[in-house]
């Protein structure tokens, strides 16, 4: 199947935690990682660095590893899509915040700019609460237990 959109989703992990946002506004719309849609002509990690900054608020890191790239597969309306996603990850350093609010004001909906909570979540802790199979890629990520950084 040929895929509806091309998507890039980033693992950004400190200190054994990921990166995690909610919607405060839209309390039905389960838990994700920063991401979104490469635009025509993007590279992955141009989209990565790109949608990173936009949704955190945060600068990039140098930098970002490629993890994987797989067909996530949903339907909506009654009909099948295909997201082709291109996972990153991003080793942060350094202090972090625990948790901060920011707005993405350039939504792919084009509507109005939306409320993300940050957090950090323990990556056991992840696996089972992201949504929408965005733990899919998060295996690369662990041994036994602790964070491996990818080379």
């Amino acid at each position: 199947m040929r895929p509806d959109a091309h998507k890039v989703l980033i693992y950004a992990t400190w200190q054994d935690t990921l990166l995690v946002f909610d919607e405060p506004d839209f309390p039905e719309v389960e838990l994700q990682v920063p991401g979104g849609t490469m635009e025509p002509g993007e590279s992955p990690e141009a989209a990565a660095r790109r949608e990173f900054a936009e949704e955190t608020g945060m600068t990039p890191p140098d930098k970002f590893v490629h993890l994987a790239t797989q067909d996530y597969h949903f339907v909506k309306s009654g009909r099948e899509i295909c997201h082709r996603r291109h996972y990153f990850h991003v080793a942060l350093a350094g202090e972090q915040r625990r948790g901060w609010l920011h707005c993405e004001m350039t939504p792919d909906s084009g509507g109005p700019p939306i409320r993300f909570r940050f957090f950090w979540l323990a990556m056991a802790e992840a696996r089972g609460r992201l949504g929408y199979g965005m733990q899919e890629a998060l295996e690369p990520l662990q041994v036994r237990g602790r964070l491996k950084s990818p080379i």
